[in-house]
């Protein structure tokens, strides 16, 4: 097919979701991946089961992708979490809800949805050319509309393309950030890269000397601080501290937070702290204590923290081995609490972009038009997935903005490429 109506760019979770829906719409489409094989990073997702989507309610939504967010107000309205759950059961693929909205497949394998895409594509006879890198996307510059795309092997002309190429995260799996170069030869700008959902990395004396590596912490609330103590950012999720850091659960969701308050603010660390019993109050601690003041500090603190952290927490503020806690003076009482309520991290960055699983930054948002995921800059050329500026949390929700800018991007090239 070297004259489709439209041509996808990237057989990931979007690029397969957008050539469903031109097809869908009527468009005789090509989709190219660079890979011998499709959907590498989808099949990686979730742990290997690929949290497919999220079915929090769409404020809630929005706001667990701190990563421009609003933008998709327009494409949820067209094709969001319901319509992505729908999709896939009308295919005969059962999915099951777990905590905070996360839906799964039943089979817990993400290859199901991988070959539900696959089998989907076949179903509107979209042909798929696997192994055959991506060039050059042409473009006619006179009437700034797209013309085509060059491969190593071939040339396709086309009305419409979609850069569905991914950005630069998992670069394993292609995500090389090829699509940023094309964007950029359309007249598109990019926004600042920086990595998001990525562990953190500290010089903290206890990860030097490596005395906590590998205790977890359950249902913490981490906060990052800006230079004024100010809350920039808190989750209550669990953590653990690592070899050269902090990673899980909280910390993934607060490191994109830390990479743009540390570009943004020129610091060289950033600030954290971790309430350790968020689900007792200060004050409520200082009065169970008191009812076991007899107690050493060491077995009041066991009931809530790990002895590696418990230890290190009483030698910083000055308790004596085990101390009873009457034996402990009234000032140092109090040290021992604001501790336990905000114990204090430093973090100088993070691992590389090429180790978190979301980019953070991409083509700019302003130059694409919302409700259709066009170029503002270039008739016939769209965009969905990674490659523009939008990234949120784990938990289904970049997935699903993938799957929804993909779907989105798919209708409107068809109906350009059909109707110009």
């Amino acid at each position: 097919m070297n004259h489709p109506d439209v041509i996808v760019i990237g057989g990931g979770t979007s690029g397969m979701m957008a050539a469903i829906h031109a097809g869908m719409n009527g468009a005789r489409v090509l989709l190219l991946e660079k890979n011998y094989k499709l959907g590498r990073k989808l099949i990686l997702t979730g742990g290997g089961r690929c949290n497919v989507t999220n079915r929090s309610p769409r404020e809630v939504f929005i706001d667990h992708i701190p990563g421009n967010g609003k933008f998709l107000y327009s494409v949820l309205e067209q094709f969001d979490s319901q319509d992505i759950i729908d999709f896939f059961q009308t295919r005969g693929v059962r999915l099951k809800e777990e905590d905070h909205g996360r839906m799964f497949p039943i089979s817990d394998s993400a290859r199901t949805i991988r070959d539900c895409l696959i089998n989907e594509m076949k179903h509107y006879a979209i042909e798929v050319i696997a192994g055959e890198p991506v060039e050059e996307v042409l473009y006619n510059q006179e009437t700034a509309s797209v013309r085509g795309v060059q491969t190593s092997k071939a040339t396709y002309t086309a009305k419409a393309v979609i850069l569905a190429s991914g950005g630069k995260a998992y670069p394993r799996t292609g995500s090389t950030g090829d699509g940023y170069r094309w964007a950029k030869d359309a007249g598109h700008s990019l926004t600042d890269f920086y990595a998001t959902e990525v562990p953190l990395l500290s010089n903290d004396s206890f990860v030097q000397d490596k005395s906590l590596q590998g205790i977890s912490l359950r249902d913490v609330n981490v906060k990052v601080l800006d230079k004024k103590g100010k809350t920039i950012v808190s989750h209550q999720m669990d953590m653990i501290f690592t070899h050269f850091g902090y990673s899980g659960p909280a910390i993934l969701r607060c490191s994109g937070h830390v990479n743009l308050y540390l570009k943004e603010s020129q610091e060289k660390i950033a600030n954290l702290t971790i309430d350790l019993i968020p689900y007792i109050s200060y004050e409520e601690l200082k009065k169970l204590a008191e009812e076991q003041r007899e107690k050493q500090v060491d077995n009041i603190l066991r009931q809530w923290l790990p002895d590696k952290l418990n230890g290190l927490i009483q030698k910083q503020v000055g308790i004596q081995e085990k101390s009873a806690y009457k034996q402990v003076n009234h000032s140092i009482q109090e040290a021992l609490w604001k501790r336990v309520k905000a114990f204090p991290l430093t973090v100088y960055g993070s691992q590389p972009l090429e180790k978190g699983f979301v980019t953070g930054g991409g083509v700019n948002l302003k130059e694409i038009t919302p409700q259709t995921m066009a170029s503002k800059l270039m008739k016939g050329l769209y965009f969905c997935g990674e490659i523009i500026d939008i990234n949120g949390y784990t938990g289904g929700y970049n997935i699903t903005a993938a799957f929804a800018t993909g779907a989105v991007s798919g209708q409107h090239a068809a109906w350009f490429s059909l109707s110009s």
